[in-house]
């Protein structure tokens, strides 16, 4: 992490550094709108937000360079022809931008392999055990022309799949059958910052995405280990057993973008996915990647907008991050609308069985370990620490169910600032996507087991 932690210290700004009088005026992403924020220039304000950038001016044609001279791999026309193709691809919750890229993905599979046709090519759309995409949100996501190819919504509990064995981990690797059984297996994906898959990208698309509900509680199982922390995939386990998985499938080509703040593509790269993936998480990085040298007393986080906050399940991403920033006993203002509810009935159905998040956190570290379940985990994993109020469209009472608090924006930070005078405040303005680096001091500490600190620094 070392060499992206000196490029990063200017990714945040201070409120004294801005003005001496006026107050600091921010709007936070919230669905697909903004919310005002304003904090009085007496406190320490740091802001951190992604770098700006550049975005690409034709992700397309970026494409098609990325496909001339692929990473770790020969082009597609230097493949053996295949019978059939399969692509997978993300669901509406991450912002690919697939009706950009997947067309000219097509039309050079099609160019490469003349005697490939519609017929012979699948499009699998996965999005691990989120509800399967139904036509509405198929007509969103997709472009109108697929070339006659045909889509295939993934339902992890209920669809087909193949076994192609088992990692050196444990986990049973069953993919869906129509991509499974496919003689060339393509993935498209975002690479970013993952709370303890380190980053996304490269095969997660096909081994979590689209694997069955056996394959990714087993996967997941492995959050629990202290390697298995946001930014690491050099020796992270989720993120090694992935990889693994992934060369068991043998899913042959990746093509993998970095997004800036406002979701547009920065990076476009294609090639073998370890290789893809690896690459693109250094972009993530220097445009994601924060540092701080002092914790905060106050932390205000958006999750950064829909699709980021389109529900509670989602939103914990952001929850993770706020963490990672925050004093012991601080207080984290989370931003989040959750237009599509809670999100997983799993989790929503498990965190109602208990009086209290410390109640859940010590049923969960007894049982074995079950996809759902893990997400009120790591919301308990904070809120327990952490005094934590969420602005969001969700009513109080199903909030209140999650054992979270429902407060106004604007209300609720006033009042913790009124109650401490010379409170530290954070603003995470995409908090889904930031992480901050953690200092090679502390590495040894974590990757030895000890508590993780990356969530106290």
């Amino acid at each position: 992490m070392e060499h992206f932690l000196l490029l990063l210290i200017p990714s945040f700004v201070s409120l004294t550094a801005l003005s001496e009088v006026e107050p600091m005026r921010l709007n936070l992403k919230y669905g697909a709108d903004a919310l005002p924020l304003e904090i009085q220039d007496t406190f320490h304000v740091d802001v951190f937000e992604p770098k700006a950038v550049v975005s690409l001016d034709d992700p397309a044609g970026a494409l098609r360079a990325a496909l001339d001279a692929p990473l770790g791999c020969l082009p597609l026309e230097d493949w053996r022809i295949p019978r059939s193709v399969a692509i997978a691809v993300p669901d509406e919750t991450r912002p690919f931008p697939l009706k950009t890229l997947l067309p000219p993905l097509l039309d050079r599979l099609f160019a490469a392999w003349p005697s490939l046709t519609g017929d012979n090519i699948r499009i699998v759309v996965g999005g691990g055990l989120h509800v399967p995409a139904d036509a509405a949100q198929l007509a969103r996501i997709l472009p109108a022309d697929l070339r006659g190819s045909r889509v295939i919504a993934h339902d992890a509990l209920h669809s087909p799949v193949l076994n192609f064995g088992t990692t050196s981990r444990g986990t049973p690797v069953e993919i869906n059958a129509a991509l499974g059984a496919a003689d060339f297996k393509i993935v498209m994906g975002m690479v970013d910052a993952h709370q303890f898959v380190g980053f996304t990208g490269g095969a997660k698309g096909v081994v979590i995405g689209c694997g069955s509900a056996g394959t990714i509680a087993a996967n997941h199982r492995l959050l629990r280990e202290s390697r298995a922390i946001v930014g690491n995939i050099e020796d992270n386990p989720v993120r090694l057993d992935i990889n693994e998985a992934g060369e068991l499938v043998g899913v042959n080509f990746a093509v993998n973008v970095a997004l800036d703040r406002e979701k547009q593509p920065v990076a476009v790269l294609a090639g073998l996915p370890s290789a893809v993936m690896a690459e693109a998480s250094h972009a993530v990085e220097e445009l994601y990647g924060m540092s701080f040298t002092e914790p905060y007393d106050v932390v205000v986080a958006s999750c950064g907008g829909f699709p980021k906050d389109i529900c509670l399940y989602q939103a914990q991403k952001g929850l993770a991050t706020a963490a990672q920033c925050a004093a012991p006993g601080a207080r984290i203002l989370l931003v989040a609308q959750c237009g599509d509810g809670v999100g997983d009935e799993r989790y929503y159905d498990y965190t109602r069985r208990f009086a209290d998040n410390a109640a859940l956190v010590a049923d969960f570290e007894k049982k074995p370990f079950a996809v759902g379940a893990h997400k009120a985990f790591l919301f308990a994993r904070t809120t327990t620490r952490f005094t934590v109020v969420v602005q969001t469209d969700l009513p109080a009472a199903t909030l209140a169910e999650c054992h979270l608090t429902c407060g106004p924006l604007q209300r609720t930070v006033d009042s913790w600032l009124a109650e401490k005078p010379d409170a530290r405040v954070a603003v995470i303005t995409n908090a889904n996507s930031t992480f901050f680096a953690i200092p090679p001091l502390f590495r040894n500490l974590v990757h030895s087991g000890q508590p993780r600190l990356a969530e106290n620094l």
